[in-house]
């Protein structure tokens, strides 16, 4: 098994994209790329603890590419937008990819420079790619939400 980890806007519509591919094993939504240990909810949502909300994805590399998993996560939310996505406003909703390695890293640089060099859109991708540090679990209530109270994604 391999691990992943991605913000793009609120993590329960991320959650449900990857739940859904073929080879993710387990999704967990938590928070990463900020300072404060064990932050919750409220902490990160404060917008002072420099959190990302992220989903941290469990998947096995025999039966999908951590290439694949980038294609789905620049599907899913517009990389453009800095410090948001829709109408969720805050660093915490960042697009962001936390790499595990440096072949993650590389990865994620050559496909953010592809799709700025397609022009796809009418601004440059403003996704961060940072090294992963800590992962905090987000409380059990975030876990699966959506599925949890019927709808198929945030908005």
């Amino acid at each position: 098994m391999a691990i992943a980890t991605f913000g793009a806007g609120c993590f329960w519509g991320v959650e449900v994209a990857f739940r859904r591919m073929k080879g993710v094993k387990d999704v967990a939504v938590g928070y990463s790329g900020g300072a404060k240990a064990n932050p919750s909810y409220q902490d990160v949502c404060s917008g002072e603890t420099g959190h990302a909300e992220v989903a941290r994805v469990e998947y096995d590399p025999a039966l999908v590419t951590y290439w694949e998993l980038l294609g789905t996560f620049f599907s899913i939310h517009d990389p453009t937008q800095v410090d948001r996505q829709g109408w969720d406003v805050g660093t915490q909703y960042r697009s962001v990819i936390f790499t595990h390695d440096e072949t993650q890293a590389e990865e994620a640089r050559r496909a953010k420079g592809m799709l700025d060099d397609s022009k796809r859109y009418n601004a440059p991708i403003a996704t961060k790619i940072e090294p992963a540090g800590d992962f905090w679990r987000a409380e059990e209530y975030h876990q699966r939400y959506l599925e949890k109270v019927g709808r198929a994604k945030c908005h």
